[in-house]
């Protein structure tokens, strides 16, 4: 399905400075980072380590940038990152890595260090985008040299913790805003006819193409499964116009594509993707599955 012509820019062209200045001053804070995520991270100050590991300082505003890490790090123990927020209109991912902080961290820190970034990108998650203010999707810069501050500074802090990943969870969703805005703006930006994809009607995972690890992605989505619905394929057996590997889990190219997944090279890594705009899913569901997508990953890992 192509969309017709984004309201920015013109139809084969790339973006100038101009164009994304336009961008730039369409976009409105519609929510609060600091109400709706810092207060909640305050909270967790008396059960995990609260660090912050860098600053966002734009035009608009700064934003202080936190970890939550498990007390007594311990080199026997295997490390796991869980990150959200990189998209920051992506809901779950933000609630669904504070509610696992909050509610079951503490109980896997036996098995694991435990490290969790569960605000990546604080102007996205306020203006509800994808892109931060310099029209750059974080989720395509995670390399050396990024354009992007929330990617730099992430990968920055992860390399300073100077330990091995086992594990890597990155809690994304899908919306049908993807369709509807992101996926148009994206072609404007670039220059290029917008061809917009099926949106899953329910959870998958993108796993690295690299290293899939499928029993890995299969816990998950059965532990998923029992929280939420999966999606299924669309007629052409893809998700998102890329081949299924199994029920519920597509392939990306994590490193080459510039992926958070890709920022490590952890054994295990999964993208998980919740879709908020089902009809038969509401925000507390979607934040349970990311829940569950994080708990199903680490049983898999203990019991391995």
């Amino acid at each position: 399905m192509n969309n017709s012509t984004y309201p920015i820019g013109n139809p084969g062209e790339k973006w100038n400075n101009n164009h994304k200045l336009q961008w730039l001053e369409a976009q409105k804070i519609k929510r609060s980072y600091n109400d709706e995520v810092l207060t909640l991270i305050n909270e967790l100050k008396d059960t995990l380590v609260v660090e912050q590991y860098g600053e966002l300082n734009y035009a608009q505003n700064s934003y202080p940038l936190f970890a939550l890490k498990t007390q007594h790090f311990d080199k026997n123990k295997h490390t796991v990152l869980i990150t959200g927020g990189v998209h920051g209109y992506e809901t779950s991912g933000v609630h669904g890595a504070l509610r696992f902080a909050k509610t079951l961290a503490t109980q896997y820190a036996e098995k694991f260090n435990l490290v969790i970034t569960p605000c990546i990108s604080p102007w996205g998650y306020e203006t509800i985008n994808r892109w931060n203010p310099e029209a750059i999707d974080p989720n395509r810069s995670f390399y050396e040299g990024s354009p992007a501050q929330e990617s730099a500074l992430v990968m920055n802090y992860v390399q300073s913790l100077k330990t091995d990943l086992i594990a890597h969870i990155d809690l994304h969703e899908t919306t049908d805003s993807d369709n509807s805005e992101f996926r148009p703006a994206l072609a404007a930006r670039e220059g290029k006819i917008n061809t917009n994809w099926n949106i899953p009607d329910g959870f998958y995972l993108v796993a690295d193409s690299n290293k899939p690890e499928p029993a890995f992605q299969k816990a998950i989505i059965e532990c998923v499964e029992k929280v939420t619905h999966i999606a299924p394929s669309d007629e052409n057996k893809q998700l998102i116009g890329v081949p299924q590997e199994q029920f519920g889990v597509i392939n990306y190219a994590a490193k080459e594509l510039g992926l958070c997944m890709g920022l490590s090279d952890a054994t295990y890594v999964t993208t998980t993707e919740v879709y908020p705009d089902s009809a038969t899913a509401n925000p507390e569901e979607c934040i349970l599955a990311q829940v569950a997508a994080i708990s199903g990953a680490l049983d898999y890992i203990i019991n391995k």
